[in-house]
């Protein structure tokens, strides 16, 4: 959530943040009304419990006369109170209500637009010509049966539409993306974490999963437990309720865990392979920071999902994602998009979000820093989405044969296998 000092000493910039969002305007002025009713109901409040305590100093030094009418006003005060205290904590929860319901604000250099107003950044590697080499490249499923990897016929049989199997040679080369996607993480300082794939409302609330992108998301009703989309969740809600000494900044964790998504609204959308699916497993990369320290961070997890999609040898290429594809927490994001031959376009591979201190306001994290207690920046920014980088490297690195080339990087986790060969079935 954003801070309320500031929605009340600049209500114009959250109003353009959420104009530029595409989201509720009005919102801020129901906010700012609630928020108003809230501090005049607690000083009314405040003011009668006072006037209370002091009437009850009265009573007993009264004559039997006086303390006969101030028996009778304190009647009326404790009815007052009662009231007051109702008054303040109905506006209070309107507040938090409504503050729940508002993104963070946009970082003032994010594109103004929708999902196709993102600014290109960079560009990084080689588009394969495979006219001039001869051949027409096959798409990742093809090859994923060629290879003995993916089996999406028995996914749908035995779960459903968007579900799938990796098998053989498809195992193995998850396992070696994770393996090699935790090996550059830890490299690099981060704490490797294996998480849950169930959390509480409160945890997938404080992220801000439960407003816009409610939708997406799996709910056990029995439990009262979600499935998480992403091991942002739990590693954002690790240090729910603490305070963290400024001195143990930055915290950088790498999750690996299964993601849960019901892809609502994507009917039609990459149906396919294994593109979009419902659930597939991640490596995700997590911060705590100062809040002077985020922009700095955002920057070094954009580099280092630059320097895993180099190793892996793929052409990509990084965007400023624009207000209406932000997701609420972010303030900013970077997206990696690779090249996929079959589709002539890039698509995501990996994003990097600047939550600044929207999620820690929420889920009450805190940094002491002497002794000022104030909330700390949260970041994100995804390693290694399994499905989609298999569909890259098979498509990038495919050869005239139907084999698949390794790239490097991998090889150490395959036995030093330097091809995928087809197999017989």
């Amino acid at each position: 959530m954003i801070d309320l000092r500031l929605l009340r000493e600049d209500p114009d910039r959250v109003r353009a943040s959420q104009r530029a969002r595409g989201e509720d305007v009005a919102l801020v002025d129901a906010l700012l009304s609630a928020d108003e009713r809230r501090r005049s109901s607690g000083v009314r409040f405040d003011e009668l419990r006072n006037e209370q305590k002091s009437l009850g100093k009265l009573i007993p030094k009264a004559s039997a006369d006086e303390k006969a009418e101030l028996l009778k006003q304190a009647e009326q005060l404790k009815t007052d109170v009662r009231a007051a205290d109702a008054e303040r904590d109905a506006a209070d929860a309107e507040t938090q209500e409504l503050l729940l319901r508002l993104g963070n604000l946009v970082h003032p250099d994010v594109p103004v637009g929708g999902e196709e107003d993102f600014v290109t950044l960079e560009e990084h590697g080689t588009i394969r010509d495979f006219g001039a080499e001869g051949f027409e490249p096959k798409d990742h499923l093809e090859l994923g049966q060629l290879l003995g990897a993916i089996d999406v016929e028995r996914g749908a049989k035995v779960s459903g539409s968007r579900f799938y199997f990796l098998t053989g040679v498809g195992a193995l080369l998850e396992l070696a993306l994770v393996n090699a996607a935790i090996a550059q993480a830890t490299e690099a300082g981060f704490t490797p974490m294996l998480t849950p794939a169930l959390v509480r409302p409160q945890s997938m609330a404080g992220t801000g999963f439960l407003g816009q992108a409610a939708q997406d998301v799996y709910h056990l009703d029995k439990d009262d437990l979600y499935l998480v989309g992403t091991s942002e969740v739990p590693l954002a809600a690790y240090h729910m309720d603490e305070i963290i000494d400024v001195e143990r900044l930055p915290l950088r964790y790498a999750g690996f865990s299964p993601c849960f998504r019901r892809e609502a609204g994507s009917h039609g959308k990459d149906t396919k392979g294994i593109f979009r699916v419902h659930q597939f497993d991640k490596v995700e990369m997590f911060s705590y920071v100062a809040p002077g320290e985020s922009e700095a961070e955002h920057q070094r997890l954009l580099a280092w999902e630059k320097q895993w999609l180099t190793s892996l040898e793929l052409p990509f290429r990084v965007i400023d994602v624009a207000t209406g594809d932000l997701g609420a927490s972010a303030a900013r994001k970077f997206d990696c998009e690779a090249w996929i031959p079959t589709q002539g376009k890039y698509r995501e591979l990996t994003s990097t979000s600047d939550c600044t201190e929207f999620q820690s306001r929420r889920l009450s994290i805190r940094v002491r820093d002497g002794k000022q207690v104030k909330p700390l920046a949260t970041l994100n920014g995804t390693l290694c989405a399994v499905p989609r980088t298999i569909v890259a490297i098979l498509e990038n690195h495919q050869l005239a044969d139907g084999s698949v080339r390794v790239p490097e990087v991998l090889r150490p986790y395959l036995g030093g296998r330097e091809v995928l060969e087809p197999v017989s079935r």
